[in-house]
């Protein structure tokens, strides 16, 4: 997917929400903990339930691999369950030499069909440039996260500029608007006109909205450019959204309150 239709997606659904496929099996409603295939049972029917005011979901590999390998079959099982259209990304924060990147891309765009992964850029260019080969897929590349620890090293003074702007402004230029999105966390709303002045035409994933209190408001007034250029990220706010039998409803239900809110900043 490129980022023409990835606009186009979001101009049609109404919406730039992507919901977050965190899933952890000790947070699952009762009636599915003791199940076998709880899982994906549960990430079915969120998938189903949500699937109408999103336009993408982000599967956190680090849940499923402590799972083991049954995890595992559970993560692809739930790539597969995701309708085409929809952009599907493994938030797996890879990056290592060329080589092992290489096959890292492999696993996840080849075998698993992501349209997407987040990559680490702390090894560098030559530890990028490998997801970057492959035609129709996304590199989306840590810059300003929204976590507390962001303050030791991306808020850090590199030059006359801060470590995650020179992050922003060199990896921007390792390729285009096509293959590069950037992670920039909703919990530092004040960044993105900054932000926008180093990268105005791409694309950004934002974490941070939800659980952490990040403003979908001021993320939304400083962050959207011509193409939208923004993939809000909501997790455990429409995962957890009820522990009961009505799980999958209750999900729904905030997934359309994000949908409605991003509709009026579409206009």
């Amino acid at each position: 997917m490129n980022q023409q239709k990835l606009t186009e997606r979001i101009r049609a659904q109404r919406s730039y929400l992507c919901v977050g496929l965190d899933t952890d099996p000790l947070l699952l409603p009762a009636h599915l903990k003791n199940k076998p295939d709880g899982v994906i049972e549960f990430n079915k029917a969120i998938i189903d339930s949500t699937l109408p005011y999103c336009v993408g979901y982000k599967i956190n590999t680090a849940f499923y691999e402590a799972m083991g390998a049954r995890g595992w079959e559970w993560m692809e099982e739930t790539v597969r369950y995701i309708p085409e259209g929809y952009f599907k990304i493994a938030d797996a924060k890879r990056g290592d030499i060329g080589n092992t990147s290489t096959q890292y891309a492999r696993a996840f765009f080849e075998n698993m069909n992501f349209d997407a992964i987040t990559v680490s850029p702390y090894m560098g260019a030559d530890s990028v440039r490998p997801f970057l080969e492959f035609k129709d897929k996304y590199t989306i590349v840590l810059a300003l996260t929204s976590n507390c620890g962001a303050a030791d090293f991306e808020l850090q003074p590199s030059g006359d500029e801060l470590l995650y702007e020179r992050v922003l402004r060199t990896v921007s230029s390792w390729g285009t608007t096509d293959q590069l999105m950037f992670v920039t966390g909703a919990t530092r709303p004040e960044a993105f006109q900054r932000i926008r002045t180093i990268v105005p035409d791409h694309f950004l994933l934002v974490p941070g909205v939800g659980f952490q209190g990040g403003s979908l408001a001021e993320v939304s007034r400083h962050g959207i450019n011509a193409q939208v250029g923004l993939l809000v990220n909501a997790s455990r706010a429409v995962l957890y959204a009820s522990s009961d039998e009505n799980f999958a409803m209750a999900a729904a239900e905030i997934a359309h309150q994000y949908q409605f809110e991003m509709s009026g900043y579409l206009d």
